[in-house]
């Protein structure tokens, strides 16, 4: 084979490096101009790749960063395969179960339910020093698939055994170390020397592996509790365990079987419950209450969450009137402006919150009042058009907005007038027993085909605008949650299975000269292991319905 042309990315001279066909990624490190140990991985014509990866055809190739988002979380994967590993080492006879994750943390428990002593804790945090001081080679490469079958089956991996039914390519990809071999989803860093950063500590009924957060170089900060958080979650994870479906195999099979209907079914109904006791907890302060106030990150669901909320507050006698912040937005003119110059609508400084609390406590006075319509054409408040309401005895308002969390939002409002309710898309279903799926991963799929369904917009220009996103979650929306009454799961385990019908096609469209190309092949690959579910089997009432279409429900 004759030699390929590599051009570095970060190299001001944009110098043509000629090197043999198939040669490694790490054999290019040199011409980063960057220490080995600060680099997770490479993205080559725009796909991130193991530094192991083979480079074939000629291609643009750059480091991808430790300390940059992408390189965060392949940290992160790395850390949750050298807890595998090191659980595998000293517990051979147990399985270790990742959960969701809290704060700069990944939750686990040992899959027989066994609380683990503190002592199991600490050795498994010493075996995973030892293994970083060992520096040994994470490696990346294939097996047949009836190889990669048989030896997940022998080694108990039966999660992951069961996700590679959906799979049909004869050569799985896979990492390994020290003996242990794994399902290769994402790319991992090529040394367990690199992954020094982190700490076990025992939580609830298992361990916390927490690591640094993005941007906070290595530095691990003090644990901060979520417990309404964990607690829904653990209500979600026993309910997964008891009807059967806690991994995705178990979500392709009930497809294979075509029993799936019976259990979107009863995943409906489960959150219908959730949702129904919510309502009997804002019934009984019906005395005092005269607000919920509703709040989560983007694509959680907030809308239909209140739209179903308000049937609920129906059936007990209670009247609620739909109130959404948006229409309190200041006005193009008056926005204030983030670090790059552009306008910041996310920040409490967007809404006028002086006239916000005008409003609210002239109508628990009793008194009449015009709501705001917003206009977005022209980024200006409508002067006329909204509707005229008056509170009675039974009415209760229904509060949705990104702050409605926030007290510096209703700082003229008692506290118990209110009932802050966090909605959040917290899946409890994992692709296999070590390998989880991000909660953001949900809600950006979720984004994308609401973004494309409804506003015409492709899936790089969601992409693009996602880390924005993200970064307004993180000031305003999750510093919040703990101060919420109550919280609300709006996930459905088996929803990636329909969102994959429409998102597919519009990952597909991201191209590999874009820069966004790299995210959309992350998720393609992660869309996978599903066994698609159509459409057409979603209630029309299901918080689902709110990002694909044909809702019961007008937006």
């Amino acid at each position: 084979m004759k030699d390929i042309e590599i051009r570095i990315v970060n190299d001001p001279f944009k110098t043509l490096i000629s090197v043999p066909f198939g040669t490694q990624a790490d054999a290019l490190t040199e011409h980063f101009g960057i220490p080995e140990q600060e680099i997770a991985a490479v993205k080559i014509n725009n796909e991130i790749l193991p530094l192991s990866a083979r480079i074939e055809i000629n291609a643009t190739v750059e480091p991808v960063l430790l300390e940059a988002p992408e390189g965060a979380m392949i940290y992160r994967r790395s850390l949750a395969f050298l807890l595998a590993v090191a659980g595998r080492r000293i517990f051979p006879e147990k399985s270790l179960y990742v959960g969701h994750s809290l704060g700069h943390g990944y939750y686990y428990t040992f899959a027989d339910g066994k609380k683990p002593e503190a002592m199991e804790v600490e050795s498994l945090k010493h075996e995973m020093r030892i293994l970083v001081m060992e520096d040994l080679p994470i490696s990346f490469g294939c097996m047949a698939y009836g190889e990669a079958l048989e030896l997940f089956e022998k080694n108990r991996q039966t999660d992951t055994a069961l996700l590679l039914e959906e799979r049909s390519e004869s050569r799985v990809l896979v990492n390994e170390c020290k003996g242990f071999v794994d399902l290769y989803i994402e790319p991992l860093v090529n040394r367990t020397g690199l992954l020094s950063y982190f700490d076990l500590i025992s939580y609830q009924d298992g361990f916390l592996l927490r690591f640094p957060g993005i941007g906070r170089g290595h530095s691990i900060d003090p644990f901060e509790d979520s417990p309404k958080i964990f607690s829904v979650y653990r209500e979600y994870k026993k309910w997964g365990r008891i009807v059967g479906v806690h991994a995705v195999g178990h979500l392709n099979r009930l497809v294979a079987d075509r029993s799936i209907r019976d259990y979107i079914r009863i995943a409906e109904a489960f959150q219908a419950k959730k949702m129904s006791e919510i309502a009997d907890r804002i019934y009984a302060k019906k005395d005092t209450v005269r607000a919920v106030l509703i709040a989560g990150p983007s694509s959680s669901g907030k809308t239909t969450t209140a739209k179903r909320l308000s049937i609920d507050l129906k059936v007990m006698g209670i009247e609620p009137i739909a109130i959404s912040l948006d229409d309190y937005y200041v006005g193009s003119d008056r926005t204030p402006l983030d670090e790059e110059g552009k306008p910041d609508f996310e920040c409490l400084e967007a809404l006028d919150v002086s006239y916000l609390n005008e409003q609210l406590l002239a109508l628990f006075a009793g008194e009449e009042v015009t709501l705001p319509v917003f206009d977005f054409k022209s980024g200006r408040r409508k002067e006329s058009g909204g509707r005229t309401i008056r509170m009675g005895r039974r009415t209760m308002l229904v509060i949705e907005g990104i702050h409605g969390l926030n007290d510096a939002l209703t700082p003229q409002i008692a506290g118990d007038l209110k009932f802050k309710l966090y909605v959040s898309a917290l899946t409890q279903l994992n692709l296999d027993d070590h390998n989880r799926i991000p909660t953001s991963d949900n809600r950006l799929l979720r984004r994308m085909v609401r973004d494309y369904q409804f506003r015409g917009a492709g899936a790089e220009k969601t992409f693009r605008m996602w880390p924005s996103v993200q970064s307004g979650e993180r000031k305003h929306i999750f510093p919040y949650q703990n101060g919420a009454d109550a919280a609300f799961n709006s996930a459905l385990d088996y929803e990636l299975a329909v969102l994959k019908f429409y998102a597919d096609p519009l990952l597909r469209s991201v191209k590999p000269n874009m820069a966004e190309y790299a995210e959309a092949v992350r998720l393609l690959s992660f869309l996978e292991n599903f066994a698609p579910i159509p459409p057409q089997y979603v209630p029309t009432q299901s918080i689902l319905r709110e990002f694909i279409g044909e809702s019961e429900f007008k937006y």
